[in-house]
């Protein structure tokens, strides 16, 4: 990577010659309690990205989706959010397992604001709310259960830029297919016809059948 004539930033002081003070209700947006409104957002949301960090620092970002209002709102503080299986990795929970803090950002299709929500994150194995969390005859693994420190709005700009809900834009062949992708990077030595099949139609119809 070239990088002669790069200009680093390494103070905070540095950064805000850049970046001005934000403006005064951007700072008070902040709440550390769900609103009405916020729980109206998690009842229409499919889908979270949650971003942990381990105790060395080392960093994760998972997705998760059910359908919508899949993340259960146990009080004004208390979020709790279905685990399902995958690819037992488990990198996210075990980041919290020695960190339990965790960013989360709920995203609501079509819309370009999204609700984010900081706390700290516990791993339940079992508890009451589980049977809320059926979906298709499929329990949850686990739950990952947050209490919720700050909670705010974030505006559309980024999407606005990235056109991201315009199905204009929408180009999914552009890149070469997950089975294609798995194939050259992580499963060699596997068959593509195979993993065309496998990465198929019974691909989604299986996602609440297999377990860990």
């Amino acid at each position: 990577m070239d990088i002669a004539g790069m200009v680093e930033i390494t103070s905070y002081d540095e950064l805000r010659e850049v970046v001005p003070q934000p403006l005064q209700h951007a700072s008070d947006k902040t709440r550390k309690e769900l609103h009405e409104l916020d729980r109206q957002w998690l009842a229409e949301s499919p889908f979270c990205l949650i971003a942990t960090s381990a105790a060395d620092g080392s960093c994760d970002v998972s997705p998760k989706g059910d359908p919508a209002g899949f993340t259960k709102v146990l009080d004004d503080t208390t979020i709790a959010i279905p685990e399902r299986a995958g690819n037992r990795r488990i990198d996210g929970f075990t980041n919290i397992i020695s960190n339990p803090h965790v960013g989360l950002i709920y995203l609501l299709p079509g819309r370009g604001e999204t609700l984010r929500i900081n706390g700290r994150a516990r791993i339940v194995r079992d508890a009451p709310f589980f049977d809320d969390m059926v979906v298709k005859g499929s329990w949850p693994q686990l739950a990952l259960l947050v209490e919720i420190e700050e909670i705010f709005h974030h505006c559309s700009k980024a999407f606005l830029r990235s056109k991201v809900w315009k199905p204009e834009t929408w180009n999914p062949d552009a890149v070469p297919s997950r089975a294609k992708i798995a194939k050259a990077l992580d499963r060699q030595g596997d068959d593509l016809a195979e993993l065309e099949n496998y990465y198929g139609p019974s691909y989604e119809e299986n996602i609440y059948k297999t377990k860990y």
